[in-house]
């Protein structure tokens, strides 16, 4: 495992350095979604309207950040479970989504798209909320503030942690992990 830090937004070439299990530190721009914010995101495509957001070389957090305590700029941003954004996920990655971040498995469907795309999942802490809001140093609400936690905002994150679930060629850390630990019961 190798333990780097990469600046967002990320090109594909950057993407293909990086293998599952990697720790990565993440500083740059990176945008919120969960699933509600997803689908009026395809129906923006579906309408052939402009995204509110550019994609290409995007990551997007799947977070629903609680509110910011006095003093603070965000609550606990700890991930959710991505399979929920999976039915949307293949037509962001053909539109040049480049990472995703949050946690659980993918669907064969997504894993196949991901490697069609040059794109990456990470893996995000589950249970770490608190310690993730504090890499976050800019916060803004950028579309969709009717969905309240669900709305879409652009964070200015530094040395955000993460590690690599599925890389650009489909390996999956799910599998190759739980494999390298019963092989060494």
């Amino acid at each position: 495992m190798i333990n780097t830090k990469i600046s967002l937004p990320l090109s594909r070439e950057d993407a293909a350095c990086l293998k599952a299990g990697d720790m990565v530190s993440l500083s740059g721009v990176m945008y919120t979604a969960r699933d509600a914010a997803h689908k009026r995101l395809i129906e923006l495509l579906d309408a052939g309207k402009p995204l509110p957001f550019a994609i290409e070389g995007a990551a997007i957090y799947y977070v629903g950040p609680t509110p910011p305590p006095p003093g603070a700029i965000i609550g606990s941003a700890g991930p959710t479970t991505s399979s929920r954004m999976d039915a949307y996920t293949p037509r962001l990655l053909e539109r040049g989504l480049r990472v995703m971040i949050g946690k659980g498995k993918r669907s064969d469907t997504v894993i196949a798209a991901i490697k069609q795309s040059g794109a990456l999942y990470l893996g995000a802490i589950g249970g770490a909320g608190a310690l993730l809001a504090s890499c976050i140093k800019a916060v803004s609400a950028i579309a969709f503030d009717d969905l309240g936690a669900e709305a879409i905002r652009r964070l200015v994150v530094e040395d955000f942690p993460t590690v690599v679930l599925i890389d650009t060629w489909g390996t999956n850390f799910y599998e190759t992990g739980r494999k390298a630990y019963l092989s060494h019961q």
